[in-house]
């Protein structure tokens, strides 16, 4: 078939149930401020391909995907997706499981490769990434020399949506196996309780708590501002170092990068190295205790006091907004 003009090829991310991961429609709509959204999806449904075309892609691709396997049936599918499309970029989500099917694709096909984006562009000589660099200081553009360029952009980062076009194209798309090894996944028996609280990666809202909460039993005053507002539990650095959580609710330079509607710092003194994690976000609160807390410099509201007096107050004002 004919592709449109200007195609951008999109990976979207699938989730565990078939559909579409959060990230599509600002993935999309990325694509569409660019040129025209060409959707891939891998081991999707029905839902997911429902999910891509409401997003605004004008063509979806579907590729059978092995659920034991990871990684490379996603690469072969979009390998075999780029040869057939021959998009002027390709976006992928910035996830965990985008970033190594990025880095796979770009080296098979000796592409560059632009990670964390929080924006893209076109100019005369085709597609760059923006991105935030040294801890949110400075805002800087990235782009080949020469082919097409593969850009993984943060979850969060983008508005930009794209309204669904009147009569979409789906394909079904044929995938010759790479044969290349592939990790297989079996069943993992988790020990922790499974948690009804959105991934901090792609979460709208999060809810991080610093080394002020003093300890991890009262650590749990962030849960339950998270669980007021339904947003992420997220932590500094030094909360993690304290054992208050566990490292993979970290915000920041060495942790993981967020870019919410809603951030909620709680007695974070905002360390550059957590504020290059978060100061990307849409609106960011800080309470804390120490008026010249550098936290304070990036917030857009502050509140200056002690955060087991403000926050157990806040809570109660949510929770009577909602009877």
């Amino acid at each position: 078939m004919a592709y449109p003009e200007k195609s951008i090829l999109v990976l979207v991310d699938v989730d565990p149930s078939g559909d579409a991961a959060s990230s599509t429609a600002a993935l999309i709509g990325a694509a569409s401020t660019i040129g025209a959204p060409v959707a891939l999806l891998v081991g999707g449904g029905q839902a997911a391909t429902d999910t891509a075309v409401a997003a605004g892609a004008q063509v979806v691709l579907t590729a059978a995907g092995d659920a034991s396997s990871l990684t490379v049936p996603a690469v072969d599918a979009l390998q075999t997706a780029y040869r057939q499309v021959r998009p002027d970029a390709v976006l992928i989500s910035n996830s965990i499981a985008g970033r190594d099917v990025a880095g796979r694709f770009a080296v098979r096909e000796k592409l560059a490769l632009s990670v964390d984006a929080i924006g893209v562009s076109r100019d005369d000589e085709g597609v760059t990434a923006q991105h935030s660099v040294y801890g949110g200081s400075y805002l800087t553009d990235s782009a080949p020399t020469f082919g097409t360029p593969v850009i993984t952009i943060r979850q969060g980062a983008v508005d930009a949506r794209a309204e669904a076009v009147a009569s979409p194209v789906v394909e079904e798309l044929s995938v010759t196996a790479s044969g290349a090894v592939a990790a297989t996944a079996g069943e993992i028996a988790a020990e922790e309780k499974t948690s009804s609280r959105p991934e901090l990666r792609g979460a709208t809202r999060v809810v991080s708590g610093g080394r002020g909460l003093g300890s991890k039993e009262k650590f749990v005053l962030v849960e339950q501002l998270a669980d007021a507002l339904g947003a992420a539990v997220g932590a500094s650095r030094a909360a993690v170092d304290a054992g208050y959580i566990p490292y993979a609710h970290q915000v920041g330079q060495t942790g993981v990068s967020v870019s919410p509607q809603l951030y909620v710092a709680l007695g974070i003194s905002g360390a550059i190295q957590h504020r290059a994690g978060m100061q990307t976000a849409k609106t960011i609160v800080a309470i804390n205790k120490d008026g010249d807390a550098p936290i304070f410099d990036v917030a857009d509201f502050g509140i200056v006091g002690d955060v087991f007096t403000v926050v157990p107050q806040l809570i109660e004002a949510l929770e009577a907004r909602k009877k």
